[in-house]
Protein backbone atom coordinates (compact mmCIF):
# COMPACT_ATOMS: atom_id res chain seq x y z
CA UNK A 1 0.00 0.00 0.00
CA UNK A 2 2.71 2.52 0.96
CA UNK A 3 4.80 1.40 -1.98
CA UNK A 4 1.55 2.04 -4.09
CA UNK A 5 1.11 5.57 -2.80
CA UNK A 6 4.84 6.55 -3.40
CA UNK A 7 4.47 5.35 -6.90
CA UNK A 8 1.07 7.17 -7.39
CA UNK A 9 3.01 10.16 -5.95
CA UNK A 10 5.60 10.18 -8.35
CA UNK A 11 3.79 9.20 -11.43
CA UNK A 12 1.53 12.47 -10.54
CA UNK A 13 4.22 15.16 -9.98
CA UNK A 14 6.25 13.59 -13.17
CA UNK A 15 2.31 14.40 -15.05
CA UNK A 16 2.47 18.15 -13.57
CA UNK A 17 6.29 18.32 -14.50
CA UNK A 18 5.19 17.18 -17.98
CA UNK A 19 1.86 19.70 -18.39
CA UNK A 20 4.00 22.27 -16.93
CA UNK A 21 6.66 22.30 -19.02
CA UNK A 22 4.21 21.50 -22.44
CA UNK A 23 2.83 25.37 -21.26
CA UNK A 24 5.95 26.58 -20.81
CA UNK A 25 7.05 25.50 -24.82
CA UNK A 26 4.13 26.70 -25.91
CA UNK A 27 4.06 30.13 -24.17
CA UNK A 28 7.72 31.08 -25.53
CA UNK A 29 6.47 29.50 -28.88
CA UNK A 30 3.64 31.68 -29.21
CA UNK A 31 5.73 34.82 -27.79
CA UNK A 32 8.52 34.14 -30.37
CA UNK A 33 5.27 34.39 -32.81
CA UNK A 34 3.34 37.10 -32.12
CA UNK A 35 6.27 39.31 -30.15
CA UNK A 36 6.88 40.90 -33.76
CA UNK A 37 3.17 41.52 -34.69
CA UNK A 38 2.61 43.02 -31.49
CA UNK A 39 5.45 45.47 -31.98
CA UNK A 40 4.80 46.37 -35.97
CA UNK A 41 1.80 46.99 -35.40
CA UNK A 42 -0.94 47.95 -38.71
CA UNK A 43 -3.70 49.81 -37.06
CA UNK A 44 -4.25 52.86 -40.26
CA UNK A 45 -7.10 55.40 -40.14
CA UNK A 46 -9.28 57.68 -42.28
CA UNK A 47 -7.08 60.61 -42.14
CA UNK A 48 -6.11 63.93 -43.03
CA UNK A 49 -2.18 63.52 -43.60
CA UNK A 50 0.33 61.27 -44.06
CA UNK A 51 3.31 61.28 -41.04
CA UNK A 52 6.48 59.55 -42.70
CA UNK A 53 9.18 58.89 -39.63
CA UNK A 54 11.86 60.73 -42.21
CA UNK A 55 15.01 57.89 -40.98
CA UNK A 56 12.84 54.71 -42.49
CA UNK A 57 14.79 53.25 -45.39
CA UNK A 58 14.13 54.26 -49.23
CA UNK A 59 12.23 51.22 -50.03
CA UNK A 60 10.26 52.24 -47.26
CA UNK A 61 10.02 55.76 -48.27
CA UNK A 62 8.77 54.78 -52.25
CA UNK A 63 5.91 52.50 -50.55
CA UNK A 64 5.10 55.64 -48.78
CA UNK A 65 4.09 57.27 -51.93
CA UNK A 66 1.50 54.20 -52.96
CA UNK A 67 -0.11 54.56 -49.40
CA UNK A 68 -0.60 58.40 -50.06
CA UNK A 69 -1.86 57.84 -53.42
CA UNK A 70 -4.49 54.89 -52.26
CA UNK A 71 -5.23 56.82 -49.19
CA UNK A 72 -7.59 60.50 -49.62
CA UNK A 73 -5.01 62.48 -47.75
CA UNK A 74 -3.92 66.37 -48.02
CA UNK A 75 -0.74 66.23 -47.37
CA UNK A 76 2.45 64.18 -47.06
CA UNK A 77 4.53 65.25 -44.05
CA UNK A 78 8.31 64.21 -43.51
CA UNK A 79 9.47 64.37 -39.92
CA UNK A 80 12.93 64.17 -38.57
CA UNK A 81 16.16 65.12 -36.65
CA UNK A 82 19.74 66.39 -37.70
CA UNK A 83 22.17 63.31 -39.04
CA UNK A 84 24.03 61.76 -36.65
CA UNK A 85 26.25 60.90 -39.10
CA UNK A 86 27.72 62.84 -42.09
CA UNK A 87 25.76 66.12 -41.42
CA UNK A 88 29.23 68.25 -42.20
CA UNK A 89 28.77 66.23 -45.58
CA UNK A 90 25.26 66.14 -46.11
CA UNK A 91 23.12 68.88 -48.53
CA UNK A 92 20.04 67.78 -45.99
CA UNK A 93 21.36 68.33 -42.40
CA UNK A 94 17.88 66.31 -41.12
CA UNK A 95 16.23 63.33 -41.80
CA UNK A 96 13.41 65.12 -42.24
CA UNK A 97 14.42 67.40 -45.36
CA UNK A 98 16.86 64.49 -46.55
CA UNK A 99 13.41 61.83 -46.43
CA UNK A 100 11.46 64.62 -48.84
CA UNK A 101 14.15 65.45 -51.16
CA UNK A 102 14.26 61.29 -51.63
CA UNK A 103 10.40 61.63 -52.17
CA UNK A 104 10.81 64.49 -54.84
CA UNK A 105 13.25 62.20 -56.66
CA UNK A 106 10.49 59.04 -57.03
CA UNK A 107 8.32 61.96 -58.58
CA UNK A 108 6.43 62.63 -55.38
CA UNK A 109 4.54 66.15 -55.81
CA UNK A 110 6.79 69.02 -54.08
CA UNK A 111 3.26 70.64 -53.41
CA UNK A 112 1.18 68.31 -51.42
CA UNK A 113 5.42 67.64 -49.52
CA UNK A 114 5.95 69.25 -46.09
CA UNK A 115 9.32 68.67 -44.20
CA UNK A 116 8.77 69.19 -40.51
CA UNK A 117 12.10 69.29 -38.83
CA UNK A 118 12.86 68.31 -35.33
CA UNK A 119 15.39 70.03 -32.57
CA UNK A 120 18.50 68.30 -32.17
CA UNK A 121 18.16 66.00 -29.01
CA UNK A 122 20.27 63.37 -26.81
CA UNK A 123 17.47 61.25 -25.56
CA UNK A 124 13.78 60.42 -27.20
CA UNK A 125 14.24 61.30 -30.04
CA UNK A 126 10.42 60.00 -31.62
CA UNK A 127 9.36 62.22 -28.50
CA UNK A 128 11.09 65.26 -30.44
CA UNK A 129 9.63 64.21 -33.95
CA UNK A 130 5.86 64.14 -32.42
CA UNK A 131 6.55 67.75 -30.40
CA UNK A 132 7.54 69.02 -33.78
CA UNK A 133 4.78 67.84 -35.41
CA UNK A 134 2.26 69.37 -32.49
CA UNK A 135 3.52 72.56 -32.99
CA UNK A 136 3.68 72.35 -36.69
CA UNK A 137 -0.23 71.58 -36.56
CA UNK A 138 -0.91 74.33 -34.46
CA UNK A 139 0.29 76.67 -36.36
CA UNK A 140 -0.99 75.13 -39.61
CA UNK A 141 -3.53 76.76 -41.70
CA UNK A 142 -4.53 73.28 -42.33
CA UNK A 143 -7.22 72.18 -40.76
CA UNK A 144 -5.83 68.42 -39.41
CA UNK A 145 -7.93 66.51 -37.16
CA UNK A 146 -6.38 63.11 -37.90
CA UNK A 147 -3.29 61.27 -39.24
CA UNK A 148 -1.74 58.43 -39.75
CA UNK A 149 1.99 57.55 -38.54
CA UNK A 150 4.41 55.88 -41.13
CA UNK A 151 7.27 53.75 -39.75
CA UNK A 152 9.58 51.08 -39.98
CA UNK A 153 8.79 47.49 -38.93
CA UNK A 154 9.12 46.69 -34.68
CA UNK A 155 9.40 50.76 -34.08
CA UNK A 156 5.80 50.88 -34.71
CA UNK A 157 4.21 50.10 -31.34
CA UNK A 158 6.35 52.74 -29.79
CA UNK A 159 5.98 55.27 -32.26
CA UNK A 160 2.61 55.23 -32.30
CA UNK A 161 2.23 55.61 -28.35
CA UNK A 162 4.01 58.45 -27.95
CA UNK A 163 2.67 60.42 -31.38
CA UNK A 164 -0.66 59.42 -30.09
CA UNK A 165 0.27 61.17 -26.56
CA UNK A 166 2.27 64.07 -27.85
CA UNK A 167 -1.07 64.79 -30.12
CA UNK A 168 -3.80 64.41 -27.80
CA UNK A 169 -6.49 64.82 -27.54
CA UNK A 170 -7.12 66.67 -30.49
CA UNK A 171 -5.70 64.76 -32.76
CA UNK A 172 -6.19 61.14 -33.62
CA UNK A 173 -3.47 59.13 -34.69
CA UNK A 174 -3.39 55.32 -37.33
CA UNK A 175 -0.06 53.98 -37.71
CA UNK A 176 1.29 51.88 -40.72
CA UNK A 177 4.41 49.71 -40.37
CA UNK A 178 6.86 48.43 -43.17
CA UNK A 179 7.95 44.88 -43.02
CA UNK A 180 11.73 44.88 -43.51
CA UNK A 181 13.94 43.18 -45.95
CA UNK A 182 16.85 42.13 -44.16
CA UNK A 183 15.08 39.57 -41.87
CA UNK A 184 11.65 36.80 -42.29
CA UNK A 185 9.81 38.69 -39.37
CA UNK A 186 7.60 35.94 -38.83
CA UNK A 187 10.99 34.08 -38.02
CA UNK A 188 12.53 37.01 -36.08
CA UNK A 189 14.72 34.88 -33.85
CA UNK A 190 16.66 33.32 -36.41
CA UNK A 191 18.57 36.34 -37.66
CA UNK A 192 20.47 38.86 -35.84
CA UNK A 193 19.13 41.53 -37.08
CA UNK A 194 15.61 40.40 -36.11
CA UNK A 195 16.42 39.58 -32.99
CA UNK A 196 18.07 42.90 -32.08
CA UNK A 197 15.03 44.73 -33.91
CA UNK A 198 13.06 42.90 -31.57
CA UNK A 199 14.78 43.03 -28.60
CA UNK A 200 15.73 46.51 -28.11
CA UNK A 201 12.11 47.88 -29.17
CA UNK A 202 10.59 45.03 -26.43
CA UNK A 203 13.03 47.14 -24.01
CA UNK A 204 12.50 50.82 -25.76
CA UNK A 205 8.81 50.01 -25.76
CA UNK A 206 8.38 49.22 -21.89
CA UNK A 207 10.14 52.31 -21.01
CA UNK A 208 7.98 54.38 -22.92
CA UNK A 209 4.87 53.05 -21.67
CA UNK A 210 6.20 54.54 -18.06
CA UNK A 211 6.86 58.23 -19.50
CA UNK A 212 4.77 60.89 -20.28
CA UNK A 213 4.99 62.27 -23.83
CA UNK A 214 2.52 65.11 -23.48
CA UNK A 215 5.05 67.54 -22.53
Amino acid sequence: MGLNRRQNKWVLMFINLLFALIFTAFLIWYMLKNVYLFLAINSPIKADILVVEGWIPDYALKEAIDEFKNGDYQKLVTTGLPLEKGYYLAKYKNSAELAAATLMALAFEQDKLISVPGQAVTKNRTAASAIALRRWIQSSDLKIKSINLYTFSTHARRSWLIFKQALAPEIKVGIISVAPLNYEPQQWWVSSAGFRSVINEIIAYLYARFVDWRA
